[in-house]
């Protein structure tokens, strides 16, 4: 994960500089290209070593998302568009700009959170641009704010606010949720971890915990294999039930892949195959989470398809999965 001049590759990649860009969180090297497909929930194809947990980036804020429906179906969430304020306390969501944003809004990534929170200011996610061919050279120079809910901005330390919003609403860590309520029920292995930083460690009543961060923009973000994320797949392509058991509420997923209204391709912290750039030779009902380095959680309900890549070439993961369903219908 670092040039040989010692850069890591996030910062290199995302033209990320200044007083924002330390690592501070678990760095992993990384393995070699792999992937898992399954159909109707059966095995028919993998390659590389999909056994081995690797870091996967930012497909870690669909679980936060999926953590969300659990907090929803706890009741611990009562209503998505109250303000986070309201049962989270501290000075995160406290002020006059802050305090107006709601769940639905950190969710949909258009919540304009402005401040720092474990040594990393919103700022430096300002103008970031994703996707192949991105340009990134106005990132990190300071934008003005709209009102919450008003534009839309792919911003690692506003996911991280979120995983540590959860984290007060749960009282626990988000980890020890995620594999208690979900990848223990749905025989994910025991290998995956999720990382936060050094600077992310708060007192949680009366213990020390970590709050866990949405990806690996500066380290850490959750290490799984490839197998364990064709699970979590089949379970939310299954509307969050497992072996009879409703985990997640009903409607959760169906609220998760409605378009935001800041941007007709994204749901719930997760990518869907609609609006302008959709691509018309896939199922318009196909989502995603995606991760730096080519890491793609792919669902396909239409088929009944659930593909995992690992390392795959960004420019070239459309051509991968149109050939993936011409094989499979064909």
């Amino acid at each position: 994960m670092y040039y040989p001049d010692g850069a890591y590759v996030g910062n290199v990649e995302w033209n990320e500089t200044g007083p924002w860009t330390e690592i501070v969180g678990p760095v992993a090297e990384r393995g070699g290209p792999a992937g898992v497909v399954l159909h109707r929930g059966q095995r028919v194809a993998e390659w590389g070593d999909p056994e081995r947990p690797d870091m996967t980036f930012s497909i870690a804020k669909s679980y936060l998302s999926v953590l969300a429906g659990l907090a929803v179906k706890d009741g611990l969430i009562p209503d998505l568009d109250a303000p986070v304020a309201r049962t989270v306390e501290g000075p995160y969501f406290s002020g006059s700009h802050n305090a107006g944003i709601t769940w639905r809004h950190m969710l949909q990534m258009n919540s304009e959170w402005r401040g720092e929170i474990f040594g990393k200011d919103d700022q430096v996610d300002h103008y970031r641009q994703i996707g192949v061919g991105a340009d990134n050279s106005r990132k990190g120079q300071l934008r003005e704010l709209g009102p919450p809910g008003s534009y839309y901005e792919y911003n690692d330390v506003r996911v991280n606010a979120l995983a540590y919003a959860l984290l007060c609403r749960f009282g626990r860590p988000l980890p020890e949720v995620l594999r208690a309520r979900i990848m223990d029920p749905i025989g994910a292995s025991d290998s995956w971890r999720w990382e936060g930083y050094s600077t992310s460690w708060i007192d949680l009543g009366e213990q020390r915990v970590q709050s866990v961060t949405g990806g690996g923009h500066w380290g850490g973000g959750m290490f799984i294999s490839a197998n364990d994320h064709a699970r979590f797949g089949l379970f939310i392509s299954s509307n969050g039930a497992w072996d009879g058991k409703q985990i997640l509420p009903e409607d959760w997923m169906k609220r998760s892949l409605e378009p935001t209204p800041t941007l007709d391709k994204y749901g719930f912290l997760c990518w869907l195959n609609k609006g302008r750039d959709a691509n018309p030779a896939l199922p318009s009902t196909a989502f995603s989470a995606l991760g730096a380095g080519g890491n793609c959680l792919w669902i396909n309900p239409d088929d009944e398809i659930i593909a995992v890549m690992r390392w795959l070439d960004p420019a070239h993961t459309q051509q991968f999965l149109e050939s993936l369903v011409s094989a499979i219908r064909h």
